[in-house]
């Protein structure tokens, strides 16, 4: 074969890989998921990582019910790359998954699905065959969805013990909850009280505050006259006798309920006279009205008074020894009591009247100055009973005289007839001065998505102020769950560090943990009780009591409350006493407060979590909750009240939160809106990985964004990173392990990328401890995209592909992909753990190895040097201004590659020129040659405006193409036996035909 012939092609070292370009990870995901299941990747990384320090992320339980969603993938996603992480930083990173099971959602589901729908009969649940049988239907349901989303978060590349997973409705769950529940008993904080709570008449129970959400409602607003029937000095202001108190609510149907009016002595009142009014108005003129003196004016107009004048300024003292006559005491006796006026810190003159309607049984605030008050209400002889006004219906007792039956809310969550009627007869009794509607917040149940009512009910409570006592019945006066609960905040790690303050301030405000509802699906309240007559009642402390109910669950489960004979079965020798057992069941905040203590402190069903030292404690280990920002209202304050009233201490060590999934616009996801990004429809597109790699280029502290736009950057970024990997894994096919050169042996050019290494190495380590994720990314987007391929490889192209078989610079880059290639594919495989495994088993074939069995490379810290870094960063400066010089010329078509070009660079900065006069500026600048002149340059030079210092003048090399590197130089043809190529290209060649040809022998 003659030169002219020949194909060069054959002799360069291009690159070769069977890693493709087009990921087609809806493909591959699926094989690598199969392929961790036959290695048992779990279990392998657990025997890895046996002795290490523990790094526990106990998993908030998702509930059961539905196929997971968006804000489902971004938590699981998190958590895996958190105990990934943690796994390749050294730790023995555990993780268990786990699903509530139990409460009303599934309970709703269960009605709907197997009886509203088919127009069956709901069970009589006081039947405890029917109660048994109901509550079996709901565990299938919860063990169908269970399995269905253990599939999904598999989908997503989580790896945990997927085979045994923990659930709220195991067995020894619900047996540990009901111990832990007796627990609270025994200490003495467990009571139960009658409170205003938030309840859903569609759901027939209670709600907690994390039930609720808040939506726009229009609610009747009416403005109220309550008249004074007494004060302490009535002839100390005149006109004070005929005046009324007037307040505004919003919710006119708990004008029944109301048994005070409260004020604020920091507002200043006065007695307004109307002097004009139309006449058939509700207001007339001669009325005397106390009201805020910053309000007066806007509750006068809403009232459509024409003119009126202040006569008096009403004092505090005055106030607090007044007695009003409540408004509904012409339309019925039963309304013929006192109604005092009480100080209250949370009377505000920025809205209504500067007076607030106070109605004990419908709200937090007027249940506490009510109750505040109680023992100088007693002593003035007003009643201090509070009514309970409402059902759980929604409908109104005998306890509100005139009204009974009306309802608040029907059972669709709909207006009812309660508002009318009260507001009719306000009127009638002449007590209304005006009426109106508003648009605002009102709580809303996240279930049902109908408004909720605040109730009077009989509930159970844990008490926030009540010291608690030990095993001896002694307690500490200082020693209350609140103070516990605040002094474990401070001992916690909180990612962001925010997050710290903000459940300080919900602990520092919370009333009593309301824990019962009144359903069926769950953990019963395992007490028996004996009333005391006055509306409160002891609780039986037995153990052997409570050893039976706790054994009795272990094996038949929470069923065996409900089962027939089960009071006697439990209290034993006491059955003939008056004890009666409690119905109702826990909140599943407290089911899922207690997963600590049946996951985190069960070595029994949870060996790999045995023995745990926890840093709170002292010890090295780390137990971390990592959920929604909401959740410092949810799970980890139920977390940490159940904790600290039962043991004292958090159940955690750190606790990381993550904001909310919005489309592109910052809008909420909606299926009306059709902006619904769905987990599943982005993994059969795209893959699991780019998901991932959403979520890990965010900043998960803040909501997230995501929908078409956002999903079509994230993939071709990620096109860019695995082709930065495909490029490596092609060049190593040519690295043998017998060439490795050594760094001090290095060029200078091989060795900023090993310094590269070790500057990532520190920042990447420390940024994995600190969960910042979003730093990482961007890290190694910057390396691979900007440092390797649009440089370092771009440079080092020509050496790999051309330079003889024996270049001394082509093996040491050859060492230095192969150091890029195993740290860059490590630090991405928590994030990227489908991609990462892919390129490394295309490095390393094996038939048992993984990437995820590896740990974070130890990059020696002798790699580093600043001052070469700094050398080479002036180097890249005059670089940049030489490729934007090329640009032009190639945009003028005086040049088609940078190889036809041999510029002069003009640099007159003493500290540039420095650094450029013991480098190749062509090899650096991909030019067939390049000149170095130490002056400023020619006017007509390019130059950049933030260069200053740097003019480039380009011209065209000389010489001929080399038909083998396309490079252009007068000593093309210079070696006779190969005369088409420089002589670089000709020793390559020579190399080259030696090789084959003994190879050929």
């Amino acid at each position: 074969m003659t030169d002219a012939a020949r194909d060069y092609s054959e002799t360069l070292f291009l690159p070769k890989t069977d890693f493709p370009m087009r990921a087609g990870l809806p493909q591959k995901e699926p094989e690598l998921l199969a392929r961790w299941a036959k290695l048992n990747l779990y279990k392998r990384l657990r025997e890895e990582a046996r002795g290490r320090t523990k790094f526990v992320l106990h998993d908030g339980p998702p509930y059961a019910n539905g196929n997971i969603h968006i804000g489902h993938a971004l938590n699981k996603i998190l958590k895996d790359v958190v105990t990934r992480s943690q796994q390749m930083l050294g730790h023995d990173s555990n993780y268990v998954p786990g699903w509530d099971c139990h409460g009303l959602p599934i309970e709703w589901k269960i009605e709907e699905e197997n009886y509203r729908s088919k127009n069956k009969q709901k069970p009589n649940l006081s039947d405890p065959a029917a109660m048994i049988a109901f509550r079996k239907e709901c565990r299938a349901y919860a063990e169908h969805w269970l399995k269905v989303q253990r599939e999904e978060f598999k989908r997503l590349g989580v790896e945990g013990d997927w085979a045994h997973p923990y659930s709220t409705m195991d067995f020894a769950a619900e047996a540990q909850i009901a111990r832990e529940i007796m627990k609270f008993a025994r200490n003495g904080t467990l009571y139960r009280g009658s409170k205003p709570v938030m309840w859903s008449v569609v759901e027939k129970t209670a709600l907690a505050e994390a039930e609720v959400e808040y939506e726009d409602y229009t609610s009747d607003q009416i403005w109220v006259k309550f008249p004074v029937v007494s004060t302490a000095q009535p002839s100390a202001t005149p006109g004070l006798g005929d005046a009324s108190v007037v307040i505004w609510t919003t919710t006119p149907w708990t004008i029944p309920g109301n048994r005070a009016v409260s004020f604020s002595p920091k507002i200043a009142y006065g007695l307004f006279e109307v002097t004009d009014a139309p006449a058939e108005n509700w207001t007339k003129v001669g009325d005397k009205l106390i009201l805020a003196k910053n309000l007066a004016v806007e509750v006068l107009r809403q009232a459509r008074v024409t003119a009126f004048k202040e006569i008096a300024t009403i004092s505090a003292d005055t106030l607090s020894a007044m007695k009003c006559a409540h408004p509904l005491k012409s339309f019925n006796p039963g309304y013929s009591f006192a109604v005092p006026l009480l100080a209250g810190d949370h009377v505000t003159d920025d809205t209504g009247t500067g007076f607030v309607h106070t109605a004990p049984g419908h709200g937090r605030e007027d249940f506490e100055v009510w109750t505040a008050n109680a023992a100088k209400l007693a002593e003035r002889g007003i009643n201090t009973m509070i009514p309970y006004t409402v059902d759980e219906n929604g409908a109104f007792t005998e306890h509100a005289p005139g009204f009974t039956g009306k309802r608040v809310l029907n059972d669709k969550g709909e207006k009812g007839d309660a508002n009318e009627a009260v507001i009719k007869a306000l009127s009638e009794a002449g007590m209304l001065i005006a009426r109106a509607r508003l648009k605002h917040q009102y709580p809303h149940s996240w279930r049902s998505k109908k408004p909720v009512i605040f109730r009077n009910t009989p509930q159970w409570f844990i008490a926030m102020d009540k010291p608690i006592a030990d095993a001896g019945g002694n307690a500490k006066p200082a020693d209350t769950l609140r103070a516990r609960a605040l002094e474990a905040i401070k001992m916690t790690r909180w990612v962001p560090p925010q997050g710290e303050n903000r459940i300080n301030g919900m602990i520092l405000s919370k009333p009593d943990w309301v824990v019962s509802r009144q359903r069926a699906w769950g953990v019963p309240i395992t007490v028996f009780v004996r009333e005391k007559g006055d509306g409160s009642v002891d609780i039986l402390d037995d153990e052997r009591v409570n050893k039976r109910v706790a054994e009795a669950f272990e094996k038949e489960g929470a069923d065996a409350w409900y089962a027939p004979g089960a009071r006697e079965r439990f209290l034993g020798e006491l059955a003939n006493e008056d004890w009666h057992k409690v119905d109702d069941i826990l909140d599943v905040w407290f089911d899922s407060g207690s997963t600590h203590a049946f996951v985190l402190e069960d070595p029994k069903n949870f060996p790999g979590l045995a023995g745990i030292n926890h840093k709170r404690d002292g010890g090295p280990d780390t137990v971390m909750y990592l959920e929604g920002s909401d959740q410092h209202r949810g799970w980890f304050q139920s977390s940490l009240l159940e904790s600290c009233g039962t043991r004292g201490v958090a159940p955690f060590d750190a606790v990381l939160t993550h904001g909310f999934v919005l489309d592109e616009d910052g809008r909420k996801m909606s299926k009306s809106l059709g902006n619904v990004t769905a987990p599943q429809d982005v993994i059969k597109q795209s893959g699991a990985d780019i998901l991932r790699m959403w979520v890990c280029a965010s900043d998960y502290a803040d909501d997230l964004r995501i929908g078409p736009e956002i999903l079509k950057t994230t993939v071709e970024t990620y096109r860019k990173l695995r082709n930065t990997l495909r490029w490596m894994l092609g060049s190593l096919a040519h690295f043998h392990e017998d060439e490795r050169v050594a760094p001090e042996k290095m060029p200078e050019l091989e060795r900023l990328m090993l310094h590269r290494l070790a500057e990532l190495d520190r920042s990447i380590r420390q940024a994995y401890a600190d969960f910042d994720y979003k730093r990482i990314f961007a890290a190694l987007n910057v390396l691979m995209t900007v440092d390797l391929s649009a440089f370092y490889f771009d440079i080092r192209k020509d050496t790999l592909y051309c330079d003889p078989i024996s270049s001394q610079k082509r093996r040491a880059c050859l060492t230095v992909l192969d150091h890029l290639f195993r740290a860059t594919v490590t630090w991405l495989a928590p994030m990227l753990p489908f991609t990462a495994e892919e390129a490394w088993l295309s490095r390393y074939p094996s038939v048992d190895g993984s990437v995820h069995l590896q740990l974070f490379p130890q990059v020696p810290v002798q790699w580093r040097d600043d001052a070469l870094a700094e050398k080479w960063r002036k180097i890249r400066t005059v670089r940049r201004v030489v490729t934007g010089a090329l640009e032009i010329e190639r945009a003028g078509k005086r040049i088609g590659s940078s190889l036809e070009a041999d510029p002069i660079v003009h640099v007159s900065d003493p500290d540039l020129f420095a650094a450029l006069v013991d480098v190749d500026l062509a090899e650096i600048c991909i030019t067939s040659a390049a000149t170095l002149v130490s002056d400023e340059g020619p006017a007509e030079a390019f130059r950049l405006p933030d260069v200053s210092g740097v003019a480039v003048v380009a011209k065209l090399a000389e010489g001929t193409k080399c038909a083998r590197s396309w490079k252009v130089s007068p000593a093309v043809g210079s070696d006779p036996q190969y005369p088409e190529v420089t002589p670089r290209d000709a020793k390559a060649l020579r190399e080259w035909d030696t090789m084959h040809s003994r190879a050929a022998e």
